[in-house]
């Protein structure tokens, strides 16, 4: 008989209860089609915490304060959002879940624990990514949402730098506005361009690809991908908007780069936490790798400018 991880059972039984009320919850405010796909996706959840909670020996479950907390936004991001919104945090829910239990299962394959596991993840391969990513009546396109957190992520890290920078070697808030603002503008034209040019020699090589595989006769699957002057536009703009962000402390009269940091720091987590829960990615590491860049971004830009202004003994 193993020793069994209770607290793993207690981890899949919470899971498993946070996302059948999650979307029991949603079923109040759903469209037809989201209701059609959440009571399809209702009893497989149930399945899953009768057999957790009866392989664990854990009679009742009930939510920690920090699932309702998550549970609260979550359902207040669907409200807001709507239909896309709800396949957005479906699709993050069977990502978590899906690799969630495939670490689980490499941990317990050998053990009786471990038939429970494949058990599950037959159901997630089978029917939850079925359910969620075959919906018809929604068009969710995961690289526009990669577009957007990307150009306002690299916005609000790199003009925080700048400003950081622009502070220790300018004397006087005006300039540092301005040259913030300049640098934010070029930035966002930059990596308009970049995704631009990304995009198309990417659309390029799938081209070459699918003509490829026709001239042999091959079945070709198309998947119609973001168009890159859409993608370009959507980096452009959500990197000017990200860099507004340590910018406006500027704008309502900072003298240094400490608000500036506090808020692109706070930011920066939601921002993190948001991509993180998309991705299916670990939230706590994320947000750290986030704010580690930032302090390296400041230190260094801060440093550089203080010791080019003392060197060449410049005064602005």
């Amino acid at each position: 008989m193993i020793d069994l991880d209770k607290k793993l059972g207690q981890t899949l039984v919470s899971d498993e209860l946070f996302d059948l009320t999650l979307y029991k919850r949603m079923l109040d405010f759903a469209g037809a089609g989201e209701k059609e796909i959440l009571n399809k996706l209702i009893p497989i959840e149930t399945r899953h915490l009768a057999a957790w909670q009866s392989f664990f020996k854990i009679p009742t479950a009930e939510l920690g304060l920090g699932r309702k907390i998550k549970l609260s936004i979550l359902l207040l991001i669907a409200r807001i959002s709507g239909s896309a919104g709800i396949h957005l945090i479906l699709q993050a829910i069977e990502i978590h879940g899906i690799k969630k239990y495939l670490a689980a299962w490499e941990r317990y394959k050998n053990d009786p624990l471990g038939a429970e596991i494949k058990n599950v993840l037959q159901d997630e391969f089978e029917h939850e990514d079925q359910i969620v990513s075959s919906a018809k009546r929604t068009k969710i396109y995961p690289e526009r949402v990669r577009d957007i957190f990307l150009g306002f992520n690299d916005g609000l890290v790199e003009i925080l730098g700048a400003v950081s920078g622009f502070f220790a070697a300018f004397s006087n808030n005006a300039s540092v506005l301005i040259a913030a603002l300049t640098v934010a503008v070029a930035g966002s034209i930059s990596m308009a361009a970049s995704a631009f040019a990304a995009q198309s020699s990417q659309r390029e090589v799938e081209n070459t690809e699918i003509g490829k595989k026709r001239f042999l006769g091959e079945t070709v699957l198309e998947v119609l991908g973001a168009s890159p002057l859409r993608s370009a536009t959507v980096v452009g703009i959500f990197y000017f908007v990200g860099s507004l962000v340590p910018i406006l402390p500027v704008i309502f009269g900072a003298t240094n780069p400490l608000y500036s940091i506090i808020v692109a720091g706070i930011i920066i987590i939601a921002v993190s936490y948001i991509v993180a829960f998309l991705s299916g990615m670990d939230a706590g590491k994320r947000i750290a790798t986030n704010i580690i860049i930032i302090a390296i971004a400041v230190t260094v830009t801060y440093a550089l400018a203080s010791f080019a202004k003392s060197f060449f003994d410049i005064a602005i």
